[in-house]
């Protein structure tokens, strides 16, 4: 299934965290937490000011984002767990 967002809204799959700390100890699946890193699949748009004038986006798909710990909506597509947010909620692009 083909999923475009509309508008400022962008599509991330999370990029896996790491399976093991600094120090060499294998963290289990129950105490890991969801990564705030992922790749940008999809872009909408852009946003539209008041007169109608487009305000393209900052960031483009296959870019490296991190975001907020609680940002996006997540969904599932063909299987994948995704995650639909605006790009506000896009804190910075890792380059």
């Amino acid at each position: 299934m083909a999923f475009n967002p509309l508008h400022d809204r962008v599509v991330v799959r999370r990029v896996e965290s790491e399976e093991k700390t600094a120090g060499g100890l294998i963290i289990p699946d129950s105490a890991k937490e969801k990564p705030s890193e992922g790749e940008i699949v999809s872009c909408g748009e852009g946003a539209r000011k008041d007169n109608g004038e487009l305000i393209p986006m900052a960031v483009k798909a296959g870019d490296r984002v991190l975001f907020g710990k609680w940002s996006g909506t997540e969904i599932t597509l063909d299987g994948e767990e995704l995650l639909i947010m605006k790009e506000s909620d896009v804190l910075g692009i890792i380059a």
